[in-house]
């Protein structure tokens, strides 16, 4: 088992020399799937949990965050993620898209439009004449988004989303974690990344399985698994299996 996740390592582009770790193999209490950042793409998602049924059936669901902006259909993944949550399938944590449309909601960070905002407000049929730098109908989005959240019931879904999930001594954050400090204690390292994250190995054994960082290919490397593979942009949606004393398994849609 430690030669298959040396291999891993090597693939990867790093040696064990070269990435000092001493938390040992990830062993999660328990399998889970962990989900990378969908960006609207409600096709891939769909096909994936097709995929996630057949393939890894009855596995708690735990999505990265990032369901929202780029693709063109983030109001349906946001519909389809919280139905999944309703019913007790899917754990859904927050990522930085979902904080960046929350103030936007609340009438702050237009710049929100040009990080795919203006594609999200489509989705939802609002946003007329407005554009990636604002426009005359700016604060009218910003109060028909927030209403349209409020009547489907998405906004205080959305505002109670986790930052981070734990299993053994497997954790799912977005954006990584800052290395020197407990998940707990950290809010915006979680969602929006810290420089320490890819250079210094936590010394609480922790693996972080996350996204936000987009990689041509799913990424191993000692104490991190990262599986954002830029689905709006490439058309690839992955997930990982991570299941207690087994490397963990891709599957893709």
């Amino acid at each position: 088992m430690k030669n298959a996740f040396l291999n891993l390592f090597r693939r990867a582009g790093a040696s064990a020399r070269e990435v000092p770790f001493d938390g040992g193999l990830p062993e999660p209490s328990e399998a889970f799937v962990a989900v990378g950042d969908v960006h609207g793409r409600d096709d891939l998602l769909a096909r994936l949990l097709d995929r996630l049924n057949r393939e890894a059936p009855g596995l708690p669901l735990v999505f990265v965050g990032d369901y929202v902006d780029r693709g063109d259909q983030s109001a349906q993944v946001l519909r389809r993620l919280k139905a999944l949550d309703a019913e007790g399938r899917a754990v859904c944590l927050r990522g930085n898209h979902e904080e960046m449309m929350l103030s936007f909601a609340e009438g702050r960070y237009p710049r929100w439009l040009a990080h795919g905002g203006l594609q999200t407000l489509a989705s939802f049929g609002l946003g007329a004449g407005v554009t990636e730098n604002g426009g005359r109908g700016l604060e009218a989005a910003m109060v028909e988004l927030r209403a349209t959240l409020e009547g489907e019931g998405l906004l205080p879904w959305l505002s109670a989303m986790p930052r981070f999930w734990t299993s053994g001594n497997a954790a799912v954050t977005h954006a990584g974690a800052d290395p020197a400090r407990a998940l707990e204690a950290q809010s915006r390292s979680l969602t929006n990344g810290h420089p320490d994250f890819f250079s210094t190995p936590r010394s609480d054994g922790l693996w972080i399985v996350h996204g936000h960082y987009v990689r041509d290919e799913p990424e191993v490397a000692p104490g991190r698994i990262a599986i954002d593979t830029g689905a709006f942009a490439t058309g690839r949606l992955t997930a990982v299996v991570m299941s207690p004393g087994e490397p963990p398994k891709f599957i893709e849609a």
